[in-house]
């Protein structure tokens, strides 16, 4: 059984037959729960909920103490919305029951007498609930819940019930004498009798009804565009499909008026819902960090300032829990559990990682290319070799065939992620941090995760498919010795070393260009005077050639930790293949997901990177010993 903070229900409850001395005394019986499933909202739509009647799961304290009130519709703001009580309660056979004596008040006397009169024949219990179980099955379409831990607080008279069973169970006079009659009822027109109705029947056919009314409502919400909490309210309150289906063109034909027509575009609108979730998104963002995430177009202003508590209670009031008088811990904890508080925080979380991790100076990926993977089975990165030189075909002589040469690089993705727990502590602390910054601190991992794995590459050296390290004097790629220092020399043969690069052929000289030099921070002051060219020189022979002023200085500290004299020149991505880089298809970057907490009290983010990283031709870059 799972703990839940206490949160309030109504249940359809039903009257039993009225003897002559219940009428005296103002007294009836009625059936309060039989064990009924019925159908609740909340932020993640509709479900099923109903509520164990083991004895364990029962808190009885509260209806059997004999003041438990009987209300009109719920009400619980004044004394006199109380109009009897609860004189006795117990559960018979699965069934829970109760004796009610109603208030002889004379405002209360027009109730009871249509209670007498079979008007008013639906009831509903209040209750509080403490414990709940997911139950539902592996086929099944719709949630299934059941409430394993539950007290009953109140019975009220309403209009209508929620268990379309329900209903006042009790007799017609049919001389001077009355009868006790237990499953069937006469339904009287003027003074003669129709016909004797099985009760069974006769409800089976009114839930049934009832069923397809809700049906019938929720398919027209949905090709409505209706919130889903204005259907709930209109199948709580009896609203007839036909009824339901004039509201829903009413509202279509209103929207339709406020709406602009604008040419060649679509306009989307936002329900009530989108726009409360919206806001409060926006005013946290806000909270987080003005700069980054200002408040425009008023979204979000209306929250703007109130605590995680506050916004917590706002998400709850608009599912219809009502919050009144519920210690802070319980409203976190409801929070967290029965609304969309959780998805707007998991959204917040999700923006500031984000933001965090596009912010971080990732240097490699001008030189680098990226692909997505589909899978997590082998990436096989294939290069072909150059075309055939062409040959001189005589007159009447055949065309011969050339062959196309290939290399293979072979590497797969890798899953990185942590978790971060944002409990109902943090909700009552007003601790913004913990899915803010928390969340941000994951994006700068997942973003220098990614530079330590392309540039571990750089620094490591590693063996390319065809068995020699990436950089070698069998690849023409690396230089050492004297002259490979970063100067105009170093410059000028390391960029004559790549253009003579030949082909996967041997043969057919691809002339590669550089177009970014990478230097440890050691180097970096040295490569920007070597490039700017917005100084006059003394001489005509310290003029920097264009060509040097053509690359692009990259300055990274991972470098410094191998060499602080080594330095890499690398040619664009768009000529020749260098390092490639992959995330998992649909998952680009790090990505963020949530659950209801488990092993913690609140929600949990897990941040998750799914990414892979190889040298895939040592043609486009060069590296330079620098001494």
């Amino acid at each position: 059984m799972n703990e839940q903070t206490p949160t309030r229900e109504r249940l359809a409850a039903e009257f039993e037959a009225l003897s002559p001395a219940s009428r005296e005394e103002r007294t009836a019986t009625l059936t309060w729960y039989t064990g009924a499933a019925v159908r609740r909202f909340d932020g993640r739509g509709a479900y099923e909920m109903r509520f164990s009647m083991d004895p364990a799961s029962i808190r009885m304290s509260r209806m059997a103490s004999g003041s438990a009130p009987l209300l009109n519709s719920h009400r619980d703001f004044t004394v006199d919305d109380v109009i009897g009580v609860i004189a006795k309660a117990w559960v018979e056979n699965g069934i829970g029951k109760a004796t009610v004596r109603f208030s002889k008040r004379a405002e209360v006397d027009p109730i009871w007498q249509d209670v007498q009169d079979g008007i008013l024949r639906n009831a509903s219990m209040g209750v509080a609930i403490h414990g709940i179980e997911d139950v539902t099955p592996k086929d099944a379409t719709l949630r299934q819940v059941l409430v394993t831990d539950w007290e009953p607080e109140e019975v009220s008279l309403v209009p209508i019930g929620a268990d379309p069973g329900a209903g006042f169970r009790f007799q017609r006079a049919t001389g001077p004498q009355e009868e006790t009659m237990e499953d069937t009822t006469l339904i009287e027109t003027g003074t003669e009798a129709r016909s004797e109705i099985n009760v069974d029947a006769e409800r089976q056919a009114a839930a049934l009804a009832e069923r397809t009314r809700i049906q019938d409502l929720e398919k027209v919400g949905r090709a409505a565009g209706l919130d889903a909490k204005l259907v709930a309210q209109h199948v709580e309150a009896g609203t007839t499909a036909d009824e339901f289906r004039k509201l829903a063109l009413e509202d279509l034909a209103r929207r339709s008026g406020e709406t602009p027509i604008r040419s060649a575009a679509a306009v989307v609108t936002r329900d009530e819902a989108d726009t409360r979730r919206a806001g409060i998104g926006a005013a946290l963002l806000y909270r987080y960090d003005p700069a980054l995430f200002p408040i425009r177009n008023d979204l979000g202003r209306d929250f703007a300032g109130q605590t995680l508590l506050d916004l917590g209670r706002e998400c709850l009031d608009a599912v219809g829990t009502r919050t009144r008088g519920m210690a802070r811990h319980e409203i976190a904890k409801l929070a967290l559990s029965t609304s969309d508080f959780p998805h707007i925080l998991a959204d917040v979380a999700n923006k500031t990682l984000r933001q965090a991790y596009d912010a971080y100076p990732r240097t490699f990926l001008p030189f680098s290319r990226r692909r997505s993977a589909v899978d997590f089975k082998n990436i096989n990165s294939v290069q072909l070799g150059e075309a055939p030189s062409l040959q001189k075909v005589n007159e009447k002589g055949e065309f011969t065939h050339g062959s196309i040469a290939e290399s293979k690089e072979t590497y797969k993705l890798a899953t990185y992620g942590r978790i971060v727990s944002i409990t109902r502590q943090v909700i009552i602390n007003d601790d913004l941090s913990a899915f803010t910054r928390i969340p941000a601190g994951f994006g700068v991992a997942a973003a220098t995760l990614e530079s330590d794995t392309v540039w571990g590459i750089i620094t490591s050296n590693p063996n390319m498919g065809d068995g020699v390290a990436l950089f070698h004097a069998n690849h023409a790629n690396l230089l050492t010795g004297a002259g490979t220092a970063l100067a105009l020399t170093g410059l000028g043969s390391a960029m004559a070393a790549m253009a003579k690069q030949k082909g996967l052929d041997g043969v057919t000289v691809l002339n590669v260009q550089p177009r970014y030099v990478a230097i440890p921070v050691a180097l970096q002051l040295t490569a920007f005077q070597l490039i700017a060219s917005n100084l006059a020189p003394a001489q005509s022979a310290n003029v920097v050639p264009e060509y040097i002023r053509a690359l692009t200085p990259i300055a990274e500290p991972r470098l410094d930790a191998a060499s602080t004299a080594a330095w890499y020149l690398f040619a664009s991505p768009d000529q020749i293949d260098t390092i490639e880089y992959a995330y998992l298809e649909g998952q680009d970057g790090v990505y963020i997901e949530t659950r209801q907490g488990f092993d913690v009290d609140g929600v949990e983010i897990k941040a998750r990177l799914d990414f892979g990283a190889k040298a895939i031709d040592w043609r486009g870059m060069q590296k330079n010993a620098g001494s």
